[in-house]
């Protein structure tokens, strides 16, 4: 098949369903009473109103078969009814001789089996029909039950949200007051905070610069404070071993640098130190000469 009598076989399917939208919507404008509205036909709303129509039509159908089964069935019952009558008749028990109270009583016989949806009067479809009302009550009522059960649940999980929610509100104004201190302290602290991080770069700089320092004279990680001290100790024997060294060279700090010079120097002295010691005995000697 060609592209054109594809296309062609299109425009025909769409001008048939035009056709049907039309002939539907004129119909069912004219039942209305109305004129048929102008409007623009689109594939979608052609598509849409025929779909429509298809159901519109398939219900109207469906709803002739069912009103010519009812009233295949209303002529059946009438019928029926015409014979009954004419056998009640016939016994004597028509309509028009009965007693009113038995009138009402059939009246309510009849009414209840319409209520309990039966064909016959039959005391076995009494019987079923309250069985089956029965069992429809027990189930209610243990649906009742179960709904009960699960209302008195969901109240007390009512409840229960109910107070935390109070709760959660009275922890909500409880934050909401403590917004103001807490604001005052985290401005402490971050106060506090710059503080310590300018003390922390401080103490940073010093760090680099003792270490920098102990690079310089020779510090290694290998002097510590057990090493320091055993060298304290050390330097003090050496000040007592060099003190009496120390005193006997201060005495020659005071020669001049020529020997014959120092020698004559040493003369001196040992003559000053000579005239010392006469000098003594004399005194010793004058101190105990009057003793004797």
């Amino acid at each position: 098949m060609s592209d054109s009598s594809i296309a062609e076989a299109g425009g025909g399917s769409e001008a048939s369903r035009i056709g049907e939208v039309n002939q539907w919507l004129a119909h069912e404008f004219g039942q209305a009473g109305k004129e048929l509205p102008h409007f623009e036909y689109t594939p979608r709303s052609v598509a849409y109103l025929h779909n429509l129509a298809t159901l519109s039509k398939a219900n109207a159908q469906s709803s002739k078969i069912l009103a010519s089964d009812f009233r295949i069935k209303a002529s059946e019952y009438r019928s029926q009814a015409a014979r009954i009558k004419e056998i009640l008749e016939n016994v004597g028990l028509a309509q028009e001789g009965l007693a009113s109270n038995v009138v009402g009583s059939v009246q309510v016989l009849a009414n209840i089996a319409n209520l309990l949806n039966i064909r016959d009067t039959e005391l076995s479809s009494f019987l079923i029909a309250m069985g089956d009302i029965s069992l429809r009550k027990t189930s209610v009522e243990e649906k009742r039950t179960k709904v009960r059960k699960e209302s008195k649940v969901l109240l007390d999980y009512t409840r229960k949200a109910i107070a935390r929610l109070m709760y959660l509100k009275r922890i909500l104004a409880q934050l909401e007051d403590d917004v103001a201190p807490c604001e005052v302290q985290m401005e402490n602290w971050k106060t506090n905070l710059a503080v310590m991080t300018a003390k922390e770069r401080q103490y940073l700089q010093q760090s680099a610069n003792y270490k920098a320092m102990l690079n310089r004279v020779g510090y290694t990680p290998e002097i510590n404070h057990g090493v320091l001290v055993e060298m304290a100790e050390h330097k003090k024997e050496l000040e007592k071993k060099t003190k009496p060294i120390n005193k006997t060279l201060e005495s020659y700090l005071n020669l001049p640098a020529d020997k014959a010079l120092a020698a004559l120097t040493i003369e001196r002295k040992k003559r000053e130190y000579a005239d010392a010691e006469k000098r003594l005995d004399d005194v010793l000697h004058s101190a105990l000469s009057p003793s004797e």
